[in-house]
């Protein structure tokens, strides 16, 4: 097996702002979306709008915005297909064939990555999020500011080599699932999934993580859960941490702070070093 590795070296890639433009008339734009690939391998991401808050931005922006047509994107954004013989440039030609004249793709613009996945939550915070005043580049309230807080400590713990990152959930729930789990790891013969889950911003995904567990359960006998949240929850002094953790724990979903991230991975990677990848 493989040695857990530190740094990679820095690759030239390449990425699109993914906007949408309802008025075409008036010719304005909210981002919505990232694509970033990686042009030697042929590795390609996307992520479009998924915060709540993301999607009542663009309703503040365009009162009359097809919310319909943004939450249906992740379908016409599917994975290129080997079977069809795609490239990412040939992927993106093929988007820019097919997707509705109000979403539309930047120009591309070339970057040097060493991570594709952390890259990608750099671009998709910088250019899609909201902004908010005053916030730092260790803001870490929402669910992406978690993501890259814990790309930072999985690279930091050496276990980051082991981690499959955005997993699909729809072969355990239903067909067209738009939702991907954020970590995924293999040991001992057991499937475990971590998620960034923010406390403060959106606690309703808590219920989208607790059914997703259920669907996962009912066809992974050996599963567990970590639900990673930006501060200690506070179930005692705090309605929302309070409703969270009472729904988390009736699932068996460990809550794991930030603060104790590495704590955690120390103890997890020497069973990612010596586990089955069964």
């Amino acid at each position: 097996m493989p040695e857990l590795s530190g740094a990679q070296a820095l690759r030239p890639c390449a990425y699109h702002v993914v906007r949408y433009t309802p008025n075409l008339v008036r010719d304005e734009w909210v981002n919505i979306g990232i694509l970033i690939f990686d042009p030697a391998s042929g590795r390609l991401l996307r992520r479009l709008l998924e915060e709540p808050a993301d999607f009542a931005r663009v309703r503040r922006l365009h009162p009359a915005a097809d919310e319909e047509l943004l939450r249906r994107l992740s379908d016409d954004f599917a994975s290129p297909s080997a079977a069809a013989g795609d490239n990412p440039q040939g992927y993106i030609a093929r988007l820019e064939e097919t997707l509705s004249n109000a979403v539309q793709l930047s120009p591309q613009k070339g970057l040097l990555a060493e991570d594709l996945d952390a890259e990608l939550d750099r671009l998709y915070r910088d250019h899609v999020e909201a902004p908010r005043q005053g916030r730092s580049a260790e803001d870490v309230s929402t669910r992406n500011g978690i993501r890259a807080r814990a790309n930072q400590v999985f690279h930091g713990t050496g276990i980051w080599p082991r981690l499959e990152r955005r997993l699909r959930v729809d072969e355990f729930t239903y067909a067209g699932d738009p939702l991907r789990l954020d970590y995924g790891y293999r040991r001992n013969g057991t499937r475990g999934f971590v998620q960034a889950l923010s406390l403060s911003r959106d606690p309703g995904q808590a219920k989208v993580l607790a059914f997703t567990a259920d669907a996962i359960r009912q066809k992974l006998a050996h599963s567990e859960f970590v639900a990673v949240t930006e501060v200690q929850p506070q179930p005692q002094e705090n309605s929302r941490h309070r409703f969270v953790m009472g729904l988390l724990e009736a699932r068996e979903i460990s809550v794991v702070p930030l603060a104790r991230l590495a704590e955690w991975c120390y103890r997890l990677r020497p069973t990612l070093l010596g586990g089955s990848s069964n």
